[in-house]
């Protein structure tokens, strides 16, 4: 589909993979070809899966854009958090593949799947804003806050907490942590009885369940854009 994404339809799922370079980086481009992606996916009323590469699903924005041009990191923030926003009213079940680290953006855009499925190994998932020296956005409170274990919350957000993948799964960011050579099988089989759902049926539900939730994140993502704009004036 593009050099950043890879689309393949396979009956009625549809696996995203992400290939931008070795870390995934979420460059404005990048989340652009995934949006892109699933306009595709939605066409095709089709289960999504979105996979990244072995050893890495994502590692986050791409932190180059910041260093170059402040309003476009700002817009690159907002798009990140739209597309996570995205997932979670999608009106097919997305799943989420993590092949590896999930950092940052990274592990929002995984939060953001209706499933997890994580590869066990020496990985860490989680956000890391604080360690770098980044106040944590609202749409980065609100949504960990909807997504993960309550007594997990406080230390993944102020402290900058880096989970395996086992504590992952304890956290909530994962729904199940499988061994690499049985990744993707397991994604497939978990993504055959997804696409057995009555979808008119899954998308009810699902924006009923989020309907407070999704107020949230749109107040959210306005108010985390309008400050940080100012904050350029």
């Amino acid at each position: 589909m593009s050099d950043l994404v890879d689309y393949q339809l396979d009956g009625k799922v549809a696996t995203i993979s992400m290939r931008n370079g070795k870390v995934n980086a979420m460059s404005p481009e990048h989340i652009a070809a995934i949006d892109a992606a699933l306009d595709r996916a939605e066409q095709d009323q089709a289960v999504v899966m979105i996979v990244g590469q072995p050893g890495i699903f994502s590692a986050g924005f791409d932190l180059k854009v910041f260093q170059a041009d402040a309003a476009a990191g700002v817009d690159m923030v907002k798009a990140g958090s739209t597309l996570c926003r995205r997932l979670l009213a999608f009106p097919t079940p997305v799943l989420g593949v993590c092949t590896g680290h999930a950092i940052a953006q990274g592990c929002f855009l995984l939060m953001a799947c209706d499933v997890r499925i994580g590869v066990d190994g020496p990985f860490q998932l989680g956000l890391n804003e604080v360690q770098i020296g980044m106040t944590m956005h609202h749409f980065g409170v609100e949504l960990p806050r909807a997504r993960l274990n309550p007594s997990y919350f406080q230390s993944a957000i102020a402290t900058a907490r880096m989970f395996s993948p086992a504590e992952a799964l304890s956290a909530g960011i994962l729904d199940k942590i499988v061994a690499a050579d049985q990744l993707m099988d397991a994604a497939q089989s978990e993504a055959q009885r997804l696409a057995g759902l009555n979808m008119a049926a899954h998308l009810a539900t699902k924006l009923k369940m989020r309907a407070g939730l999704l107020d949230i994140l749109d107040e959210a993502i306005e108010k985390d854009y309008q400050e940080q704009r100012s904050m350029l004036a």
